[in-house]
């Protein structure tokens, strides 16, 4: 509402936008306001401790809390907190290792392990017609969390990148991070119990 010479009367404009922000329109907004934590890099850490590393603090939390789908012995898989499509997993050591190449050989062979396991439960629960699998090694190459090593695991589908990454810098994630990680570890524990 606009006030005009002590009288209040309705702008149309001012009143759509106060009240509409945020409420797809013709041009058909997709509003994503979740993602200015993942711009402000307010989920990144503070410096490149253990104290402050997400991948270093997450197994301290119960699984469901922490987005743990699966631990093994020397690594752990975890739902990655800003995906590029839905059931994007990590697969991360639980030493605070910056490099591949400072993994050691049981860390190598787990990874491997828990990285064709996750292809084999994303393939049962969500039925994608690829994956990328990758390491960015260092923050130039594009890791975001450089200072601890993690494998991305990616279930992709046909048309699943359209105008909305390459115009609007968005993605569509349809499914909730606890609902993927509860339908993953539970599809998880079966497929490794037989």
């Amino acid at each position: 509402m606009v006030h005009d010479q002590g009288g209040p009367h309705s702008d149309p404009v001012v009143e759509f936008a106060e009240t509409m922000a945020g409420v797809p329109d013709a041009f058909q907004r997709l509003w994503t306001p979740h993602r200015m934590a993942y711009i402000k890099g307010d989920s990144k850490p503070k410096d490149s401790s253990t104290k402050q590393c997400p991948f270093c603090v997450k197994p301290q939390h119960d699984d469901p809390d922490g987005l743990i789908v699966h631990r093994g012995k020397h690594c752990f898989v975890v739902m990655n907190l800003f995906p590029y499509s839905p059931g994007h997993l990590l697969v991360c050591p639980y030493r605070h290792i910056s490099w591949y190449t400072d993994a050691n050989d049981a860390e190598v062979a787990e990874m491997a392990d828990l990285t064709r396991t996750a292809m084999r439960v994303l393939g049962e629960v969500s039925h994608p017609a690829g994956f990328n699998i990758g390491m960015n090694q260092g923050e130039v190459a594009g890791a975001g969390i450089a200072a601890h090593l993690h494998q991305h695991v990616v279930p992709r589908w046909l048309g699943d990148s359209n105008f909305l990454p390459v115009v609007g810098q968005t993605r569509a994630v349809p499914q909730l991070l606890a609902d993927a990680r509860s339908a993953l570890a539970e599809a998880w524990l079966a497929a490794t119990e037989g």
